[in-house]
């Protein structure tokens, strides 16, 4: 598998536009040996095709598909930019990351970045980077906190009769973990806790937190507080946005009258209930005939089709058994490592979820920009 490396890695570049940039890792592509002359010109082309930023000031420049047969080897070239280049649309790039693909090695790479493009502080730590190490932390994630949520911070059908107690053993698990400090746990008893519905209720602080996570709790018996039921409790260390995906599926099973499914009879079911959650709607799998799977062009594309459309469409990689993500965004569709022959459900639900699925099937057997 294609992995980055400090080799890869050249800092201090300077470039006054994009297409200047472009040229310039081109040219120290052809200099490593990597594509023949010319190139240059397919990078510029696609440039010219769609934006190949991704966001959190990260570009992947490339080649067409009638480019790579100047590709004599896959690999990177990646240019460090201080002081930023200007990207259009408002959008400034501090990491153009050149890449040469003669199949679909590259995906890994794509995969891995998408989970740094969502996160708090990337751009920012770019710009301070001044080693190719403290690059590739940033890529790889190493300066991110990622959300605690496992084992050590669920409790299953805990014996409590008040919402307090609920709230102490959760926060005193959270606390347990290292997540927390004193600051937070007494945040979260000073204030009362809030009713979700069906049963659940949450507290959460942002004082105090060391890493985010949370945790969950179900009592033994269920009970009342203000005539609403008491069936579980969630409590939510807060640190930036890890928590919001799990915040958005909670959403989702509240809406579904489905958090039933968060009383679980074991962590890992618990767990389950507020990752994996399975959206509802017209349902319908094709299978991506690109060569070299869904790399950034046809995935664009294929959001491109999804973001005309006003439902709500979910696809998931039937291949790998990934889970549901949002159809909408190219990171989460990247993320999915869609490889040739790879089957993906797509799940609409809305005003124009048939109109939608049928579009997206039609974008796919058409190769998605790519024949």
């Amino acid at each position: 598998m294609l992995e980055l490396t400090p080799n890869d890695i050249l800092l201090g570049k300077h470039a006054i536009t994009k297409q200047d940039a472009i040229k310039g890792i081109a040219l120290d592509l052809v200099n490593k040996g990597l594509v023949a002359e010319g190139y240059e010109t397919g990078m510029l082309a696609r440039e010219a095709q769609n934006s190949t930023f991704l966001g959190n000031g990260i570009a992947i420049p490339h080649g067409t598909t009638d480019t790579r047969d100047l590709v004599n080897k896959t690999g990177v070239q990646i240019h460090h930019f201080p002081e930023g280049v200007d990207w259009g649309d408002g959008n400034t790039v501090y990491l153009a990351i050149g890449i040469a693909a003669k199949s679909d090695e590259h995906l890994g790479i794509l995969k891995q970045l998408t989970h740094v493009l969502s996160a708090d502080d990337v751009e920012d730590a770019l710009k301070k980077a001044d080693s190719a190490d403290d690059v590739l932390t940033v890529l790889n994630g190493g300066n991110q906190k990622t959300l605690l949520l496992d084992d050590s911070v669920i409790t299953i059908e805990f014996p409590a009769a008040d919402v307090i107690s609920l709230i102490a053993v959760s926060a005193g698990k959270l606390k347990n973990a290292k997540a927390v400090n004193d600051a937070f746990i007494a945040d979260v008893l000073a204030k009362p806790a809030t009713y979700l519905g069906q049963g659940l209720w949450l507290s959460s602080s942002v004082l105090g937190v060391n890493q985010p996570a949370l945790s969950f709790i179900s009592v033994a018996t269920p009970f009342e507080l203000n005539s609403k039921p008491v069936k579980g409790l969630m409590t939510v260390a807060a640190s930036g946005s890890a928590h919001v995906e799990i915040m958005n599926n909670l959403s989702a099973l509240l809406f579904n009258g489905s958090v039933a499914d968060v009383y679980a009879k074991s962590s890992g079911d618990v767990i389950k209930a507020l990752t994996e959650l399975r959206q509802a709607g017209i349902s319908k799998t094709y299978k991506i005939k690109n060569a070299h799977g869904l790399h950034a062009r046809p995935g664009a594309m294929l959001v491109s089709v999804a973001k005309k459309y006003e439902s709500q469409i979910w696809v998931s990689n039937a291949s790998t058994d990934a889970k549901q993500v949002n159809a909408k965004s190219l990171m989460k569709v990247i993320a999915l490592g869609v490889k040739h022959g790879h089957e993906l459900e797509f799940t609409a639900d809305g005003i124009d979820a048939q109109q939608a699925i049928d579009a997206i099937g039609e974008a796919i057997s058409n190769g998605l920009g790519e024949g």
